[in-house]
């Protein structure tokens, strides 16, 4: 198959694990990369042997296929827009947009266009949880009816070089790492019918204690701890809690609970995290083999699907209606804050 030609916008801190698996794989070439900061740009172009663009020419160079959009989530929504109408596939860092309307825009416009439309995360499709969903359609767990989902630390200004974006609309624990959780719950137990949550914005501003901004102030303009219930189409109730307010714990990142005993996922946030497996008459857990992807860090695995899906005429599975239904629930979830009201979630994957 001939190789999909990558163009990159957005060269922060996630892009090298992109552009160091993207250039390892052959269904994929890497062409160039374009940040706001030509500097930024340069170094990265020459760390990893390519060019650096600006964003008008990557946009309008024949030689690029997909526009993979790294930038911040405010940028996440023009940036994804002007790649299809330049007649580009384009997949999206998460979330796919800061709300429904933007993400609607684009899933209309890429299917208007005959264009792939994709985003992550793509975690659901390493080792860890396609061992979790191979498991479940074996029956392992019998019919799956709860759940708990825990994402919850202090924040992430102690560690990110730039981390105001956190703080920001289209940020917080909810659209920052909710992606990985709720992705993963999608796959693994379809989609989500109704949400209940409730919201709270701890602290008014936080400062940053990494280096390079150390010392700089932000304001908090987005809940810092969420608390949700989800139901799920099919009739299992798993509670959600996504918080940067927390500063230690001890929960286990995603459980899922069956009719015929219980399963933990691990972190949606790894390719290959250990899965444990306990029947309702087994007495300790096991740790069956994983499956799938050797990676431990696959990112661009979904980029990677899209290329060998286009060759195979198939769909691919980090799709635009995955990557919708994940941001419908979570703006369902902050309007049920807002209002103190069940919300319904209308899209379906």
């Amino acid at each position: 198959m001939t190789p999909l030609r990558i163009g990159v916008v957005g060269c922060g801190n996630i892009s090298d694990i992109y552009l160091t698996n993207l250039a390892s794989w052959p269904e994929t070439q890497l062409v160039s990369v374009s940040d706001l900061d030509g500097d930024r740009a340069s170094a990265k172009a020459a760390q990893h042997g390519l060019k650096a663009r600006s964003v008008d020419e990557m946009m309008s160079d024949s030689g690029v296929d997909l526009i993979l959009n790294l930038t911040v989530p405010k940028a996440h929504f023009e940036v994804a827009k002007r790649g299809l109408e330049s007649g580009k596939h384009v997949y999206n860092e998460k979330p796919l947009a800061l709300d429904r309307k933007e993400g609607r825009v684009l899933v209309e416009l890429a299917l208007a266009k005959g264009l792939r439309l994709g985003g992550a995360p793509d975690t659901f499709m390493g080792a860890g949880i396609q061992t979790c969903r191979r498991l479940i359609d074996s029956g392992a767990i019998g019919t799956v009816v709860a759940g708990q989902a825990f994402m919850m630390c202090p924040g992430h200004e102690s560690w990110h070089p730039t981390p105001e974006f956190y703080y920001e609309q289209g940020g917080g624990p909810l659209f920052d790492m909710g992606p990985y959780y709720l992705t993963a719950l999608v796959a693994l137990v379809g989609p989500v019918e109704r949400v209940t949550a409730v919201a709270r914005k701890t602290f008014a501003t936080r400062t940053i204690t990494s280096e390079v901004k150390k010392g700089k102030v932000i304001q908090v303009e987005t809940p810092t701890h969420i608390a949700a219930l989800l139901e799920f189409a099919g009739g299992a109730v798993v509670e959600m809690t996504m918080s940067f307010d927390v500063w230690h714990h001890t929960l286990p990142p995603l459980t899922l609970h069956g009719s015929e005993g219980s399963l933990l996922v691990g972190d949606p946030n790894q390719f290959r995290d250990t899965v444990h497996l306990r029947g309702k008459n087994e007495k300790d857990w096991q740790t069956p083999a994983l499956v799938g992807n050797p990676l431990p860090n696959a990112r661009g695995l979904g980029v990677r699907d899209i290329a060998i899906a286009l060759d195979e005429g198939r769909p691919h599975q980090a799709s635009a209606e995955l990557v919708y239904h994940v941001l419908d629930v979570m703006q369902a979830v902050l309007e049920s804050a807002n209002k103190n009201l069940p919300c319904q979630v209308q899209s379906r994957i």
